[in-house]
């Protein structure tokens, strides 16, 4: 397949007028194949990653199942999002296993995004913080209990949350940052603390603002430690309800283009109506765009992560070369799978958009394939 008339949105994170050429699922320098697909008018760039969703489509990953891991994927690829690292919740540690191995055996078919990693998001995080995960679970820092999920699914495993400041955390990250990425979130902690945790390897803010201190002139806190460090990746859930635009424009200028990663935080109810869902066995209200627990405490987003980058060009201000690039490159780094997917690249998974100049989605080549494009 030869993509013709685009603008194309290069590995130098910018658009250029061109061509893209596709053959066997990968990203070639040119093709035999005949088959033309015009996109006058359009932008290509890559599939969109996203590294920290909880369920869309009325299923949940801790549904531990194929048919939900299906529902999901299918619909995430649907929107744009040809590649997932789909997030646990803070359960015990059977129904941990039976979702990590469920993402472990699962295969993508031609309608589904890939998976590419498992977000582990809890146990070991901090009371004080909870956010929507279940007190009952928590669990302090714990190597070998990690160690039998890290087995169970198969290396999967891409990112594991931590409050550094619970007991034996430090020690946690120094044993297990050479297999995983580890993120500070749900945290409670001071400057300091976090500041030691990026020194011994800690290396993303999760859901950034979201379950920790906020920047505060006498106690500067985690984001300001992440700053600090310089080479930390922030996610920011950018569905317009858990950051205001002001904030995710602010966000971009402090971590720049090169440190921020989108992410939805979705839950099963994304997709469908109003009404009442579950995530992490918790009973949640969705009305419109906000999804709450009984008390109104925000339990993830019912927003995917196409909707998110629309709505940082559109209501934020961020330029579309950098929204771009923090729902592709950058989370294709927090995953180490930057060598396959993230960019427009030869020898690169074809996983494509096509999208117009009002940031509508018109198309979607997944590993190659179109699966869908509408003029």
């Amino acid at each position: 397949m030869i993509i013709k008339n685009a603008r194309v949105y290069k590995s130098s994170f910018h658009f250029e007028q061109g061509e893209v050429y596709i053959e066997d699922s990968l990203i070639k320098k040119s093709t035999s194949d005949n088959e033309v697909l015009d996109a006058d008018g359009l932008m290509v760039v890559p599939g969109f990653i996203d590294i920290h969703l909880h369920g869309a489509n009325k299923a949940d990953f801790m549904d531990g199942c194929y048919e939900s891991l299906d529902a999901i994927t299918s619909y995430e690829a649907s929107k744009g999002i040809t590649s997932i690292s789909p997030a646990s919740m803070t359960m015990d540690k059977s129904a941990l296993e039976k979702a990590f191995i469920s993402a472990k055996d699962f295969n993508s078919k031609k309608h589904n995004a890939s998976i590419e990693g498992i977000y582990m998001e809890g146990p070991f995080i901090s009371k004080d913080k909870i956010g929507a995960q279940n007190p009952k679970y928590l669990k302090n820092p714990d190597v070998e209990f990690f160690d039998d999920l890290y087995q169970a699914s198969g290396s999967l495993i891409k990112v594991v949350v931590l409050a550094p400041e619970v007991s034996g955390g430090i020690d946690f990250i120094k044993a297990v940052k050479d297999r995983v990425k580890v993120s500070i979130g749900h945290t409670n902690t001071d400057y300091e603390t976090a500041k030691n945790a990026f020194i011994r390897g800690a290396s993303e803010l999760t859901h950034t603002f979201n379950a920790m201190p906020p920047i505060n002139h006498r106690n500067p806190g985690p984001i300001v430690a992440a700053l600090d460090n310089g080479k930390v990746m922030a996610e920011l859930i950018a569905d317009g309800i858990h950051i205001d635009k002001a904030i995710i424009n602010l966000a971009f200028r402090l971590f720049t283009k090169d440190n921020l990663v989108l992410i939805s935080d979705s839950m099963m109810a994304t997709g469908l109506d109003d009404g009442i869902y579950a995530l992490g066995g918790q009973k949640v209200n969705v009305k419109g765009k906000r999804a709450t627990l009984d008390d109104g405490t925000l339990a993830g987003s019912v927003t995917n992560l196409y909707d998110c980058f629309v709505n940082v060009v559109k209501n934020a201000g961020i330029k579309i070369e950098d929204a771009v690039k923090a729902c592709t490159y950058n989370p294709a780094c927090v995953l180490n799978i930057v060598n396959k997917v993230g960019s427009i690249e030869s020898g690169k998974r074809a996983d494509l958009l096509l999208i117009d100049d009002d940031l509508n989605l018109k198309g979607v080549i997944l590993r190659g394939e179109v699966l869908f494009f509408n003029r």
